[in-house]
């Protein structure tokens, strides 16, 4: 799904009053019940992640974990049964799972005497029923099942989601008959930085040569995009130089030997494809050798079709003289 940056600010303006909990979700799919739940999920994860982000240390500051701290033991020894610290977290606006962090952490600080390992924290995050504690256990569990953005169960999930795209993405090259290399097998050979995928024999989509495929199953936004551009992207492009051939002249008679090597040094132009859709204004580097899709194209052209059409074509010209 292409949104224009107008659009995209229309939803995100809307998910500031919002706090990252399932109910939330629903509210978000009724108030724009025409973009699909996972672009707007998406969407919110992402602009709750930067609200976050600016508002982390205010949360982090000594005096205001111990108050934390405090107010959630005094409250579950009123009320031992109520989800207290998913109550705590919307209150104060913070994710309910960075909440249980927090609390966690100063819990076992108490017990032992000293800071806790990241190990440890972390594996209990995952597992409550590791923490002594029932009352706490059931507190962190009620923060990581109801947070949407963080928390062990977010992360399983996302890396789950992730998968199953790239899953995907290799069925449709595959009937499609393209060969190629995924991530696995490029690292094997020894390439550090690699997109998903690397065409073996490059295609034609839309008028562009494409080499490689990333899959994201994300939305794509301004920062997001640039992050990528920067981090991943651009160094797949690297030192690619197309001289004058278009993307049909080079399908049908693609460069051989010293002139190969001379003008692929890396992995070429690509594509990437944003399962959840995307700013629409984002899909401008496509002459530098970066195309956007929200799904998999259905009009690539092949060497084998690039000859066919020239085949037909030449046959036309005869045909008239």
């Amino acid at each position: 799904m292409r949104l224009s940056r107008a659009e995209y600010k229309e939803i995100a303006r809307w998910t500031e009053q919002l706090r990252p909990t399932r109910q939330c979700m629903k509210m978000l799919k009724d108030r724009f019940p025409h973009h699909s739940q996972s672009t707007l999920l998406s969407i919110f994860s992402l602009e709750y992640q930067k609200r976050t982000k600016r508002t982390m240390s205010r949360h982090h500051v000594p005096d205001v974990m111990e108050r934390y701290y405090q107010r959630y033991l005094n409250e579950t020894k009123v009320r031992p049964t109520a989800p207290v610290l998913l109550e705590l977290a919307n209150e104060v606006d913070l994710s309910p799972a960075l909440m249980a962090r927090i609390i966690l952490d100063r819990f076992l600080k108490d017990m032992d005497g000293e800071m806790p390992s990241k190990t440890v924290l972390n594996s209990m995050l995952k597992e409550p029923s590791l923490i002594q504690d029932h009352i706490l256990a059931n507190n962190i569990y009620q923060c990581t099942i109801n947070d949407c953005c963080y928390g062990p169960l977010v992360d399983c999930i996302k890396h789950a989601v992730g998968q199953e795209h790239e899953v995907l993405l290799r069925d449709k090259l595959m009937e499609r008959n393209l060969s190629f290399l995924d991530e696995n097998q490029l690292r094997t050979m020894g390439y550090d930085k690699t997109p998903d995928i690397i065409l073996e024999v490059p295609v034609a989509v839309e008028g562009h040569i494409i080499h490689w495929i990333e899959s994201k199953a994300s939305f794509g936004d301004d920062h997001s995009h640039r992050t990528y551009l920067n981090e991943q992207f651009w160094s797949y492009w690297n030192s690619f130089r197309m001289c004058s051939w278009n993307a049909m002249s080079y399908i049908s008679k693609p460069p051989t030997g010293s002139e190969s090597c001379r003008h692929f040094l890396r992995f070429g132009p690509g594509l990437v494809i944003y399962w959840y859709g995307f700013i629409e204004e984002l899909d401008c580097q496509r002459d530098r050798g970066i195309l956007l899709k929200d799904c998999f194209p259905t009009d690539i052209i092949t060497l084998c079709h690039a000859t066919e059409l020239e085949q037909m074509s030449e046959s036309q010209k005869e045909d008239k003289e």
